[in-house]
């Protein structure tokens, strides 16, 4: 199976009103910013949207809302992964239900599964759906490593499984993957600092959290390194090196929400354990979003 997923896929934020409700009208507002920007494919319920700390009924109201604004302009793909493989099933399918484009699955977090739970459960979860799948590898998060080898394992054995959000940060594995994979999966890079170096190996794009702020000059970046403007591509990627580090500086996606409300488009706090940045943090931001021209 073959899938259009995107090249600057946005994992998008989720706004919430002041009592921390979803605020649908916003996730609206920032469907259509996101896609005028430059983003060609969008994220609800990542890690990034705040996934762990929304209800299932929730999940489905924003996929239904982002669904619905986006459709016929770019690929939504929904995320409906958890540390729990029946629950991830369920979710699944009721992404396909409303008419998702693509799921992704994060590693299942906290709990550890060796390499071969991992493939069964990676396993279990596309083949209950039609859909094409991205599996997402964050270790710094989950606290377990998506083998290079269970990579290729799932890429043979699956047929929907096209494709790999890569976060582990390890160039080395990176270029492990790229090299034995089969021609049609796709591996994306996962870090926004790592974008143009994954590029290199042949990673197709990024899921990306700066292209909240930033997605026409990342689409600037791929398609410059795309056609063998690398001096350009590489210009863009430094200035814009302070930004992809910076909204990583404490746990995400704090800095993502400070940020956009510094930029005048504000989507509200964060659920808790999350919480705001201190004026401190955020006086540091706003120096970092100075520096890359961004206020």
């Amino acid at each position: 199976m073959t899938a259009e997923l995107g090249t600057v896929i946005t994992a998008m934020a989720t706004p919430f009103t002041d009592d921390l409700k979803l605020d649908l009208e916003r996730m609206v507002e920032l469907t259509n910013r996101l896609i005028d920007m430059g983003s060609d494919g969008l994220l609800v319920t990542g890690t990034t949207g705040e996934s762990p700390t929304l209800e299932n009924e929730e999940k489905v109201a924003l996929w239904k809302t982002v669904l619905k604004a986006a459709r016929g302009r770019v690929p939504v793909m929904l995320g409906t992964g958890t540390y729990n493989t029946e629950q991830s099933i369920a979710l699944t399918k009721m992404a396909e239900e409303v008419g998702g484009d693509a799921i992704l699955l994060v590693t299942p977090y906290y709990n550890k599964p060796p390499q071969n739970a991992l493939y069964e459960h990676f396993k279990a979860v596309a083949t209950s759906t039609t859909l094409p799948v991205m599996i997402y590898n964050v270790p710094g998060r989950t606290g377990r490593n998506i083998d290079p080898d269970t990579v290729i394992r799932l890429a043979n054995d699956v047929p929907n499984i096209v494709a790999l959000k890569e976060a582990g940060g390890n160039i080395d594995q990176v270029s492990e993957i790229c090299r034995r994979v089969p021609s049609d999966f796709s591996v994306y890079s996962g870090d926004d600092s790592l974008t143009l170096p994954m590029l290199s190996l042949g990673a197709k794009g990024i899921v990306s959290v700066a292209s909240h702020l930033i997605a026409g000059q990342i689409r600037d970046m791929i398609t410059n390194f795309s056609k063998g403007n690398w001096e350009v591509a590489k210009d863009i990627h430094l200035k814009y090196f302070p930004i992809f580090k910076g909204l990583f500086f404490t746990t995400s996606p704090a800095p993502l929400k400070s940020s956009l409300r510094l930029v005048g488009f504000p989507v509200g706090g964060l659920r808790p354990p999350l919480l705001d940045l201190t004026e401190q943090e955020e006086e540091y931001l706003r120096e970092v979003l100075t520096e890359v021209e961004l206020l």
